[in-house]
């Protein structure tokens, strides 16, 4: 039966963006179906935004389609196959056929994607959304062997099931104990190289052997650098490699190109970026929890406060390798719970708004159908259906974020400190991934506390200055959906 409905799903979307022949490429992330179009002006938009199963749209340097957690994964397996199925069997009955030309198709189409390159693309924001391609593919894992590093260690305290718990552990922590390897292949085949150069190359990293190697003065350790050392050893060997295939002549390419790139990048990795690497990772991790320590209620305040904005500017990507430096040198990133604290508010504004607007039906509805995903930390539906078209509801979801972020740093500047161990989750599903060293109770505890602080900070301003007399004249009535025009963003999972 769940077959059958993410089949229907699929079957839905697929004549609305314009049939298999208007589908360049198709990925998933967390929450989010993407695909590359041919043709931008075949989708219907509104018509995609109507279907139960669509949380929203987001248009990026791909089209966006927001289905949620889990739903995403089954859909899209079942939306390839029909694309793959329409397009040996020509197009399906009912699909719409464009009446131009192949030429001027693809001169649509490219015309559009500069547009949309132009209007939402900088160097910093695509270098940063590269850097989050790298990663985002590793988060199920992440998710996995985060919740069973908890339950091990719920195991492990409370004495049950002993002959379990090392089985456990090794299972959780085997992945943990190669991402490097993992993240040297994404980065090579991000930033154009092979990618199992890139993965070779940053195995070196974590290959128990470097104990015997001197650099710096020093012994190196087996992980030194993580993640950080990695991105930079797998991108230097697409360098390398793309230098080769430049110079190396065709008929040696194959033994010379794979040999020099492994071996200039894994010497200079060796003898300089797993120290360098190393020295930034421990910098974030002693910077992040003397911030935490120090001023906890101050930098909750403000991380909880702008992470909203620095979503939808897509700079919050650039904290996607701290979360994971975080995570391998304690177990958990702190930072991740507070900045939880932005959906929180985003909720506590949306139900302001429902209770303020209590004659405008379409919006109403509109909040009851994203409120559910809401709780669970995907925030795309009533940011970009709800507070940001109002303009003032987004200021004051902002504000409520704020007091959450405030509430979870306070505790960790009062000592109770905790984290996330995996990256991706927010809202309500954050709760199986917490850990820290205060224990789970109190961990659950003072993360459901921020939650609540910033549901009521975030209604309770809502409800006050999230409108002027005007807004509600005009908005306090039966009327069509607010459009959710959603500007340039990014994967704003943790939002």
């Amino acid at each position: 039966m769940s077959t059958d409905k993410n089949r229907a799903t699929a079957a839905a979307i697929l004549p609305l963006v314009g049939g298999p022949d208007n589908i360049g490429s198709i990925a998933h992330c967390m929450t989010r179906l993407r695909i590359a179009l041919h043709d931008r002006s075949l989708v219907d938009d509104a018509a995609l935004r109507a279907l139960p199963a669509v949380l929203g749209v987001v248009e990026d340097d791909t089209y966006q389609i927001v289905l949620g957690p889990g739903t995403v994964a089954r859909v899209t397996p079942e939306f390839e196959a029909l694309v793959e199925r329409g397009r040996s069997a020509g197009r399906p009955p009912g699909t719409a056929v464009a009446a131009v030309t192949a030429e001027e198709l693809a001169a649509q189409g490219a015309a559009l994607k500069q547009a949309q390159k132009a209007r939402n693309s900088t160097p910093v924001k695509l270098f940063l959304r590269r850097i989050a391609n790298v990663f985002v593919p590793l988060i199920p894992a992440l998710i996995g062997c985060g919740i069973i590093a908890g339950l091990n260690g719920v195991l492990l305290n409370t004495g049950w099931l002993p002959a379990v718990v090392p089985a456990l552990a090794a299972i959780a922590s085997g992945f943990m104990s190669l991402i490097p390897v993992f993240v040297g292949y994404n980065t090579a085949k991000e930033f154009g190289g092979t990618p199992i150069l890139g993965g070779a190359v940053a195995a070196v990293i974590v290959f128990p052997g470097v104990a015997k190697i001197d650099a710096f003065g020093q012994h190196l350790s087996p992980g030194q650098g993580g993640v950080l050392g990695a991105l930079a050893a797998a991108f230097l060997a697409v360098r390398v490699e793309k230098l080769c295939r430049r110079w190396v002549p065709e008929s040696v390419d194959a033994l010379v190109t794979p040999t020099v790139t492994v071996l200039v990048s894994g010497l200079v990795t060796i003898f300089g970026l797993m120290f360098l690497a190393g020295e930034v990772s421990t910098a974030i991790g002693s910077f992040a929890t003397w911030l935490l320590a120090t001023g906890g209620a101050f930098a909750g305040l403000v991380l909880g406060g702008l992470f909203l904005p620095l979503v939808m500017l897509g700079l919050h990507q650039a904290l996607i390798p701290i979360h994971t430096t975080l995570i391998e040198q304690t177990g958990h990133t702190a930072l991740l719970p507070i900045l939880a604290m932005a959906g929180a508010g985003q909720v506590g504004a949306a139900l302001a708004v429902y209770c303020r607007l209590p004659r405008n039906r379409s919006l109403r509805t509109t909040i009851r159908s994203a409120l559910p995903a809401g709780f669970l930390g995907v925030g795309e539906p009533l940011i970009y259906g709800v507070s940001l078209p109002l303009g003032r509801p987004f200021v004051t979801a902002c504000v409520g974020g704020a007091a959450g972020g405030a509430f979870v740093g306070l505790c960790n500047q009062l000592g109770v400190a905790f984290g996330a161990t995996a990256i991706g989750p927010s809202g309500w599903a954050l709760f199986p991934l917490l850990d820290g060293p205060s224990g789970m109770g109190l961990n659950l505890a003072i993360y459901a506390g921020g939650l609540v602080v910033g549901y009521l900070v975030g209604f309770a301003v809502t409800y006050f200055f999230g409108f002027t007399r005007q807004m509600l004249t005009e908005l306090n009535a039966d009327q069509e959906p607010i459009p959710a025009t959603a500007p340039p963003a990014t994967e704003p999972a943790m939002a």
